[in-house]
């Protein structure tokens, strides 16, 4: 019984942090938007199976799962921002490791600490109105979105170093690949979810099982034409009296 109580616990800090994570980082970008949008249009945040891609007691989505060819497996939460220009990142979630029988071996937060790469493919503007992306919570409206200039869902692949730090243990460092299938997405991509490869022992969890994924970035709005200033014609010179 101490362990279940345990576990629940764990599982409810887990979505505390989680729902937090989400919110404020969807709340920061959004707020952000005219600056990033004037100054940095590389600017992107993410969901990884949390906010508004989960529905209510969706378990085959959120959270994420990965498989090694064991069957051991990750379940993942988590949201953040990043920029691909200056590499920096802020993320975090948190996660649960268990074995390929259910035993619960390890479950903590994970933060990122490096942006490794990120592959767009591509904005997908209608993403959050059809039948694809199911909105969990009723009070989010994908209507009241500025979807001509305001946050647009993207499809890419973002590889981030992440920093595992269980309840429990000391810490490992992992390598985390989130995939979002929108947009032109390549053949070998097609799956949406994600991967995590551990750097310290090179297990890698690859399998995806599920898991929903959503990149989101500012539009860049059209510039406006430049005007310039027209230059005043020159005034003719004063005609000169002609010496008779």
């Amino acid at each position: 019984m101490a362990g279940e109580e345990l576990m629940s616990n764990q599982k409810v800090l887990s979505t505390l942090i989680v729902k937090w994570v989400a919110i404020s980082s969807f709340a920061m970008f959004l707020g952000a938007a005219p600056a990033r949008a004037q100054n940095s249009p590389a600017n992107y945040t993410f969901l990884v199976a949390s906010g508004f891609l989960c529905d209510p007691g969706d378990s085959a989505t959120c959270p994420a799962l990965v498989k090694s060819a064991n069957g051991d497996f990750y379940q993942m939460s988590g949201a953040g921002t990043f920029n691909t220009q200056s590499k920096s990142v802020t993320a975090t979630g948190t996660y649960t490791y268990e074995s390929s029988s259910g035993i619960l071996l390890e479950t903590g937060v994970w933060i990122a600490t490096e942006l490794i790469r990120f592959d767009s493919y591509g904005l997908a503007p209608g993403a959050l109105l059809n039948g694809r992306r199911s909105i969990g919570s009723p009070k989010f409206d994908p209507k009241q979105l500025p979807m001509s200039s305001g946050p647009m869902p993207t499809g890419g692949l973002a590889a981030l170093r992440i920093r595992l730090l269980p309840m429990s243990g000391g810490s490992k460092t992992a390598v985390l690949q989130a995939n979002c299938a929108l947009g032109k997405v390549p053949a070998e991509r097609q799956t949406e979810g994600i991967r995590l490869s551990l750097e310290r022992n090179g297990t890698e969890f690859s399998l995806e099982a599920g898991g929903r994924v959503m990149f989101l970035t500012m539009r860049p709005e059209a510039s406006a034409p430049v005007k310039t200033s027209q230059q005043e014609p020159a005034p003719d010179s004063a005609e000169q009296p002609s010496n008779q």
